[in-house]
């Protein structure tokens, strides 16, 4: 895949904190918002999910405020996922002004928790191809 994954949002009024900033929480619904989105895309939801006995889960996460985002600002928030050996993959999103200015770069280290053992999965990979309808979207 030449792009990544993203989905528009509008920075609505009571996100913003007292000096008119989208409020540093709110990135992170932002970049869940399109995790859940790239997920759908890819032919899993909640219940797929939750019917293999799996969850994703955060590891860490970290922001990078760029620039500014204001009521009423039209951004896009990119999902990428990148894979390397073991448990964890890594997510690199970026929340984009439609001018293409970028308001924060946010990356994410996840897994996928078994949810009877309460382990993290081997190889998330092989769990996302098994259950997307689409696994390119997820790199694979």
């Amino acid at each position: 895949m030449s792009e990544p994954f993203s989905v528009r949002v509008t920075v609505r009024g009571y996100e913003t904190d007292v000096q008119g900033h989208l409020n540093q929480a709110v990135y992170l619904n932002y970049a869940e918002h399109a995790r859940w989105s790239l997920l759908k895309a890819a032919g899993i939801g909640q219940a797929e999910l939750v019917a293999q006995g799996v969850g994703p889960v955060a590891l860490e996460t970290t922001i990078r405020y760029r620039r500014e985002l204001l009521a009423g600002d039209e951004v896009d928030v990119t999902c990428a996922f990148e894979w390397g050996e073991g448990k964890t993959f890594r997510i690199v999103q970026e929340v984009r002004k439609t001018d293409g200015t970028v308001a924060a770069e946010i990356t994410a280290v996840g897994g996928l928790l078994d949810l009877r053992e309460r382990r993290l999965v081997t190889d998330p990979g092989a769990t996302f191809k098994e259950l997307g309808a689409d696994p390119e979207l997820f790199g694979l």
